[in-house]
């Protein structure tokens, strides 16, 4: 593919990072951060900026062909009981207010354009529940039924919108999510009908499919990264 400018936030970590490496090696990339992609050969520039807030907008390339929406908190997994408004708050703030604002300027943008993709990074969670950790699965259901919805806005103007779902992915969230205890690991491996955790190189494929010409008649659509645990 040609060069394109690529937005990609929370890129500093896990899936985030992935993908921006693997736009760089595909030669593609103007990314919005900067690390080890100057190593790769592709040009980049991080830019502080806090997803929940509108006025941290930041136009820089004076142009924008793909935005993966990947800011998230996976918060304090507590049980209904434990949970607070300001646990539900912060949550709510970053996943789904970050989304919200993310895609507000990457639709503007992209609609007067012509054209773009945006990826927005989910979860198994969207689509099914998962006891103690009910408003983390909240967010993620939001977060689904926002980026489908703003999919069919922006269709008619050429900008294409999917959401990747990856299920348990070897990141420091999901080390976070269990206590950093190999033993948790295991346990939800086993659930998995892969029978293991995913990585975030599977991730990054994903994206690069959704936002190459392969994909080019897909939008609205969540496709589910996770060993099989959604069909389970």
């Amino acid at each position: 593919m040609a060069t394109k400018v690529i937005l990609i936030t929370g890129a500093l970590t896990g899936i985030g990072r992935a993908v921006a490496l693997a736009f760089a090696r595909e030669g593609n990339a103007q990314i919005q951060l900067a690390s080890e992609i100057h190593a790769l050969g592709a040009e980049a520039e991080f830019i502080y900026a806090d997803v929940r807030n509108e006025d941290d907008a930041v136009e820089r390339f004076g142009r924008l062909d793909v935005a993966v929406n990947n800011a998230g908190t996976e918060g304090s997994p507590e049980p209904i009981v434990n949970q607070t408004e300001d646990s539900y708050r912060s949550m709510f703030e970053s996943n789904v207010l970050g989304t919200v604002l993310s895609l507000k300027h990457e639709v503007r943008v992209m609609t007067t354009q012509g054209r773009g993709s945006i990826i927005t990074i989910s979860s198994t969670f969207g689509h099914k529940p998962f006891a103690g950790a009910s408003i983390y699965v909240a967010s993620k259901h939001a977060v689904e039924g926002l980026t489908l919805s703003v999919a069919l806005e922006a269709a008619a103007s050429g900008v294409r919108v999917n959401v990747v779902a990856p299920g348990p992915i070897q990141t420091g969230m999901l080390d976070r999510f269990l206590g950093g205890s190999e033993e948790n690991k295991a346990g939800v491996a086993s659930t998995v009908p892969l029978k293991r955790v995913g990585t975030v190189e599977e991730i990054a494929s994903t994206v690069l499919f959704f936002v190459s010409d392969s994909a080019s008649f897909i939008t609205g659509g969540v496709l589910s990264v996770d060993g099989g645990v959604s069909s389970a």
